[in-house]
Formats: C-alpha cells, structure tokens, sequence
C-alpha cells in the first residue's frame, strides 16, 4: 500500500477554492484520507483519420498503434525504496511562499500572489515508491520528475522488456520538479525530442506510463493549453495541459505529439477525487531539454538572472501607469548591485518587451529570463512616466540559494543542535519589518523538541547575541555556537517582530 511517487495533485487556481493534495501511485489521500473504489471500464480512443496539426499528415489507418509501438519500449518504471528524507508540509506560508516565488532573486509578486501547494500529509521517512521515466539517450540518462526521485537512497529501472537496471541520480532540479538518472546500458530504446513550441491547441498527444503500476499504460488526448504557469505546482513552470488520462504511477512519464516525438514529461494533475478529471500537466520539452542537457553535463542548472521583483498588471495597475492594456511585467523592486540595477532599470517600470518579444505577464518574463545564458546582452523595453524605453541588460547568472548554517553536531554535544540561520539582509531586514541596520541573523528552521525549540526560539526570530557576544553574520554564528559546552546554559539575545528578548538555551 506505501507505494509511492505518481502524479502530482493541485489545485491550481485560487479561485477555485479545492485542497491540494499529492498522488502516490497505489494511495491517494485527501481531508477524508479515503482511498478509490477500484478501476472503472474505459472506453477505447475512437480511431480518427483527421489530420494532426502538429505533423500536417493524415494519421494511420490502424489509429495511434504505430506511435504507441515505437514510443513504449523507452518508457520505463522507476521503483524508488529506502527514501532518506522525511518529507512534510509543515512549513508556514510565509516560508512557502518565499521559498517558492524567488524568481529572479526577490520574492516574486506579493503576499497576495500565489503560494506554494501545501502537503497534507506526511510521507514518511523510508517510503516506497514508483514513477516513470523516459529514456533520451541509448546510452541510459533517463529523464523524470525530481518528486519521482527525490530522497530516494535506492532506484530500480525496469524496462518494458523485463529487463531491470539499479539507476544513480545524475541531477535533481527541484523548481522544476525536473530529474536525470543513469542505467548502465548499451543500444538502448529512445523517445526522440520533439519541438513542444510548434503544438497548438487541439493536437492529438499521448501520455505514455505506468498508472497504479500498470506498466506500459498509453492514453490519448489533446493539448487542451500551453504555456500554463502561475498554478503553484513548481517554481518555474512552463506546462502543457492535457486532457490525455494521467493518474498515480503516471509521473515522469512522456507526453508525445503524433510523430512519436517527445514534448512534455507528465508531472501533475487537477483533482477533486485524487485520480483522473481530464486535467492534466506536462513540463514542455522547451523547458525540459536544456534544463536535462545542463544536468547531464554539470549536474546542476545554472538559469539566467535580472534581480527584479515583478507582478502581473491588472485593470486599475494599467489606469494608474497609463496603460492601455494589462501585458507586461510590473516591477515592484530592483535588488541593489544586480543586472536590473546596472542597467538602469527602475522600481515602477513596466516591462513590456525582452528581445524584441512581447511581455504578456510577469510568468513569461520568468520563462525568458531564466532560460538565457549568463553574460548574454539582452534588450528590454519598459513603460516609464507614460512612455516608452528601451534599455540593454547583461543577464546575470542566478545566484545560489541564500547561505544557510545549521548548528548540527552529529554527536549531539551542541546545544544548537537543529537550529537553522540566514544571512540578515536588506530584504530580509524589510520582510520581518526590522529597523534600518539591525543586526544578526535570521532564524530559518527550528527543528522541533531541540533545545532551541524548548527555549522558545521561533523561526522568523533575529539573534543578536550568544552569551553577550554579537551575531552580525552566519560566520560570527558559526563560531559562538561551536564554542558552547555541554550542560552550560546559552544566553540568546533576540529581536522578534522589533522587540528585544533575552532567552536561555539549556544545553
């Protein structure tokens, strides 16, 4: 029953006002944590001899089997077992949406925009689980989902043959929800890359994996959108809607056009019920294949940067900036020092072009900016006091995730043991409502019942001081807490929410 790892399950649209909740292939859990019925007979695709719009040619006389025969060999069933992390949705919002909507080194939007999916439940520390994959190249790097993979300390790759592989993770991209694996193979099946920005709406794509561990599962549908983003199922997201039938065990599987050509990796579903409502997402190949050619060859992604917090334009937006229309890309702030400040880019200006390409909303600068290669110059025209500009930028490359310390000692012997900090920055000086010039660092994790946690040390707390000696960085941190001792109390001064509090951490 603990088999894992299938289709992702989101409410993507707030308006809509559904629970989000996660897929695993054999169990699904909900507010009621009550589980499917069983399988309902499906009716068989109508064979059709229209014409696919992505291919310009008449389909087969015998429907999709020819696609369907060149396509299933190389879609594979990844078994996941011994999972090293425990995984929870016990962040609080303010966490989440921070962690999830740092485009471009800001917090994206605003407190009002979208936020990042919680988990309803926990998956616990040594899960079992199974996805999907899709072999790209004969030599055995296997494209999935970073969720199919993640944690895994143990994968096993079956191939529709029998034959099965144990596999090692090449590289994860969790904002992506993007994976690599290697098998050790030779001449093996492939799914050829496909172009996923020539598809239209109403293309014929078949959704090719293993649902509920039915290995070797073909559906087929349309493309019901492209271009869908802002839905809070990743970071970065770039998705083709698909009613093609998706289900738990589905994950990391491929969407392909009518060529047999790879344009999307399966990831996620829209449900009321956990399984199969018509609505379901694929990351685009447009995103996918440089993000796995960067994995395959760096073992990390490396996404180009402006360092702008930006928003979508909405009616009274567009009034207030002259507008006539609502596109374009809204910027809330510019970070000091970075590619945006240096080319002279304002907070209030309006992004509306990059690269001679239209700004429809601020998701599709995102996609642009984040694809473009550190150092490449690039043009971009804003709307400024009711005019427009053009201005030149040097895309940057974005930055690591803020540095953080955890003052973990695998003996147990300090008393900091599973307290988490982070630089305090100007941003983040802004964030909690700090003073100008505060100084210390912020609490970013406090990991429960830990000494810290006991001592009454939340996240969002700013510490100052250890036994009267000043915090003004992750280093100065550091070092104070390596130098407590076991049984000696440790006297924390902090600034939460702009008021100072001295605490004692009982050691």
């Amino acid at each position: 029953m603990n088999r894992s790892m299938g289709s992702r399950v989101v409410a993507g649209a707030a308006a809509v006002g559904l629970g989000v909740m996660l897929v695993w292939g054999g169990m699904w859990f909900a507010d009621s944590h009550a589980a499917p019925a069983g399988f309902q007979q499906a009716q068989a695709p109508m064979e059709s001899t229209a014409p696919a719009a992505d291919s310009g040619a008449s389909l087969p006389a015998t429907g999709f089997a020819p696609i369907a025969k060149s396509v299933t060999p190389a879609v594979v069933n990844i078994t996941v077992s011994s999972r090293g992390e425990r995984i929870s949705g016990k962040k609080d919002q303010r966490q989440e949406w921070k962690d999830r909507m740092e485009e471009f080194g800001w917090p994206f939007g605003g407190p009002n925009g979208p936020r990042m999916p919680r988990n309803p439940f926990d998956r616990g520390p040594h899960g079992d689980g199974m996805g999907s994959g899709v072999i790209v190249s004969p030599d055995g790097y296997i494209l999935t989902n970073n969720h199919v993979v993640e944690g895994a300390r143990e994968l096993t790759v079956t191939l529709p043959d029998k034959r099965e592989f144990k596999a090692t993770v090449v590289g994860t991209d969790p904002k992506s929800d993007l994976a690599v694996i290697k098998i050790d193979g030779k001449n093996l099946p492939t799914v050829s890359w496909g172009d996923s920005s020539k598809l239209q709406v109403g293309d014929y794509v078949l959704a090719v994996g293993n649902p509920f561990g039915l290995n070797s599962t073909v559906t087929l549908g349309i493309v019901s959108a492209v271009g869908r983003g802002k839905m809070g199922i990743t970071q970065y997201e770039d998705f083709i809607q698909t009613d093609a039938a998706i289900n738990p065990g589905n994950s990391g599987g491929a969407l392909v056009n009518t060529k047999g050509e790879l344009v999307g990796v399966n990831t996620a579903i829209f449900s009321q019920t956990g399984g199969y409502q018509g609505v379901g997402f694929a990351v685009s190949t447009a995103m996918a294949k440089p993000i796995y050619e960067s994995l395959v060859k760096t073992g990390k992604v490396v996404r180009g940067y402006l360092g702008v917090s930006i928003q979508d334009i909405n009616q009274d937006l567009a009034k207030s900036f002259g507008l006539t229309d609502q596109k374009g890309a809204l910027v809330g702030d510019v970070k000091e020092d970075s590619p945006a400040d240096k080319a002279g880019l304002k907070q209030g200006d309006v992004i509306i072009g990059y690269q001679n390409q239209p700004i429809e909303d601020s998701a599709a600068l995102q996609r642009l900016v984040t694809r473009a290669a550190a150092g490449e110059k690039a043009t971009i025209r804003v709307w400024r006091d009711g005019r427009e500009r053009t201005l030149t930028v040097t895309i940057g490359e974005q930055p690591d995730e803020v540095k953080t310390a955890r003052a973990d000692s695998p003996s147990g012997e300090s008393g900091l043991a599973g307290l988490a900090v982070q630089e305090l920055d100007r941003d983040a000086i802004r964030e909690l409502g700090l003073k100008s010039g505060t100084k210390g660092v912020v609490v970013a994790d406090v990991e429960p019942d830990s000494p810290a946690d006991r001592a009454g040390i939340a996240r969002g707390d700013v510490i100052r001081e250890i036994n009267r000696q000043p915090v003004r960085s992750v280093k100065d941190f550091e070092r104070l807490a390596s130098g407590l001792k076991k049984d000696e109390p440790a006297l924390f001064l902090i600034n939460r929410r702009g008021a100072s509090l001295f605490l004692s951490v009982k050691i």
